[in-house]
């Protein structure tokens, strides 16, 4: 018997909204009718996928690769049969949106070659919400967007998608002579006297994760700085607080970075665009350039790179 891509379909409402029942809502299902569908999907695949926990279900981990090649290829499938129309050709500049991330200037480097037939001005953005509403509303023409796993932010229609990273784990960021900096991996929990430099911005995304993600853990995190990327490192160096940093993060001189145990913060990375603004070829163009620009920093962080290697699964699909 082979699954079916409405299947697969209900298997990532589900893990992306810990919920059969939110899922079903979802799905305009009943709550019956998907836990049948999950039974016999579960059956086919001979697994569990998901177990109950006290907030509602969450993947085991034959559930969680599941999963994350469920995304990739649901978005192989809905960028290949999305939105129809091409657009007029243009001599004006596109309008890239971008995550903060440590790829930032690869980007550059890899969408300026021209590849695309056109100029590109990119904006780099730290709330993921203004990105994906400047996509929704036709102010950028594609993005690469970072949605934090439980705070997903809607892409509007004409917007289409493809992951490019399906997960991936955030880490913490630590001076040299932190305590927990001889750990091979640190329990949130432990942290729960730490302070925190937290990036300025909206309390969404990753900001948004990290505070229920701490409160999970038994804490409300003391956030004691706001600073970008660049003003953080030497209040982390010199040990006026921690941060997350996301997986690309090159660590500084006098700086460590450890992984959280289990994982308790994950992302993952979707490109999008406007079809009414790209052509299919150049959305594939754009894809391949923004894939090999993040690819490019994986090695920056001995910690991923590790975590990298030993997760094929969520590579993408070049």
């Amino acid at each position: 018997m082979t699954i079916e891509i409405r299947q697969l379909r209900m298997i990532c409402a589900i893990a992306e909204t810990g919920s059969i029942t939110r899922a079903a809502a979802r799905l305009e299902l009943t709550q019956p009718a998907l836990s049948n569908q999950l039974q016999a999907i579960e059956k086919m695949l001979g697994d569990e996928l998901f177990v109950r926990s006290r907030t509602g279900v969450v993947p085991t981990d034959f559930g969680r690769r599941t999963v994350d090649r469920a995304r990739i290829v649901l978005s192989e499938v809905d960028s290949l049969f999305g939105a129809a129309g091409r657009p007029s050709p243009s001599n004006d500049p596109l309008h890239l949106g971008c995550a903060h991330l440590a790829c930032v200037p690869s980007i550059v480097d890899r969408v300026q070659e021209g590849r695309l037939g056109q100029s590109v001005m990119l904006h780099v953005e730290s709330s993921a919400a203004v990105l994906a509403d400047s996509l929704s509303r036709g102010r950028y023409d594609a993005g690469l967007v970072a949605n934090a796993e439980g705070f997903e932010v809607p892409l509007e229609r004409p917007v289409t998608t493809r992951v490019l990273v399906p997960r991936y784990p955030w880490f913490v960021a630590l001076a040299a002579d932190h305590w927990a900096s001889e750990l091979d991996q640190v329990r949130l929990a432990d942290l729960d006297e730490e302070s925190w430099i937290g990036p300025p911005g909206a309390d969404d995304g990753s900001l948004a994760t990290f505070r229920a993600a701490c409160l999970d853990a038994g804490f409300e995190p003391r956030i004691r700085f706001e600073a970008p990327s660049g003003g953080a490192r030497e209040l982390v160096s010199r040990g006026y607080g921690i941060r997350l940093v996301e997986p690309t993060f090159a660590v500084p001189e006098g700086t460590v970075v450890r992984p959280l145990e289990g994982d308790p913060l994950v992302a993952r990375l979707v490109v999008a665009w406007r079809p009414d603004r790209l052509t299919r070829e150049q959305a594939d163009l754009l894809y391949q350039d923004l894939a090999q620009a993040y690819l490019a920093h994986v090695a920056d962080n001995p910690v991923f790179h590790r975590w990298w290697n030993a997760h094929p699964e969520v590579h993408p699909i070049l």
